[in-house]
């Protein structure tokens, strides 16, 4: 670890393989345990805990203050805001990742082998299970519930006190306990600068959720070429690996 323009207070610990960039700022009572990567201008709030062990049955919690490190590392790109008493945790197969301009509201929980891409939402006391990941942009919802293994898909909006068993499509609007597709998220898509063109056919490839309450993936085969074929490729990509 070493300083570059970080900012730590002195009640915070910053403990074990700690790399910082430049510019982060950790706040009052925060813990950051390594192995654990930062870039630039992160900004983590009062309380909040980076680092712990995976939160798995089977693992060996460390017993030593002096062994306190234990897991597969996080990494953490840049500018990120992580609110008060936000927690992400060590990896357990893989590395836990996060990538730039996330904002973790208060009380959020990343569980181990997350993966969250770039722009994420998340608000307060969402709750990410075991290997969940989220695509850019996503937006989550207060209170947020993500099952083990599921894919929340690229620029998707999850409405608050949501449980979601199943992974939800890019730029869909999903919502409900369980979670399920009612239609584009037409507003963030047109944000992102997404032309009409592809905005109507995204918009029609979930309208029957909007009576069914059910998506069908095979409904995004159309979408295959053109503004869209990057995201329908990850979709696809994160959902049969």
């Amino acid at each position: 670890m070493n300083d570059r323009g970080n900012s730590i207070h002195p009640t915070a610990i910053v403990d074990g393989d700690v790399r910082l960039g430049e510019g982060n700022t950790i706040g009052p009572f925060a813990v950051v345990t390594g192995p654990v990567e930062l870039g630039d201008g992160n900004w983590i709030g009062t309380g909040v805990v980076i680092g712990a062990p995976p939160e798995v049955r089977s693992w060996e919690h460390p017993r030593d203050a002096a062994e306190r490190s234990s897991g597969n590392g996080i990494v953490i790109g840049s500018r990120n805001v992580f609110r008060e008493y936000a927690q992400v945790h060590q990896g357990w197969h893989d590395r836990t990742t996060i990538g730039d301009d996330a904002f973790i509201m208060n009380q959020v929980y990343v569980a181990h082998d997350c993966r969250l891409g770039d722009g994420v939402t998340l608000a307060s006391s969402v709750l990410l299970a075991g290997h969940v990941r989220v695509g850019d942009g996503a937006n989550l919802g207060l209170g947020v519930s993500v099952h083990q293994r599921r894919y929340v898909g690229r620029g998707a909006m999850v409405g608050m006190g949501s449980v979601v068993t199943r992974d939800v499509p890019p730029w869909s609007k999903a919502f409900g306990n369980p979670a399920r597709v009612q239609g584009a998220n037409t507003v963030g898509m047109s944000r992102a600068g997404i032309g009409a063109t592809s905005i109507e056919a995204l918009t029609a490839a979930y309208a029957p959720g909007l009576v069914t309450g059910s998506f069908d993936p095979r409904a995004l085969d159309a979408l295959g070429e053109g503004e869209l074929a990057e995201t329908v490729a990850e979709w696809r990509e994160a959902t049969t690996s």
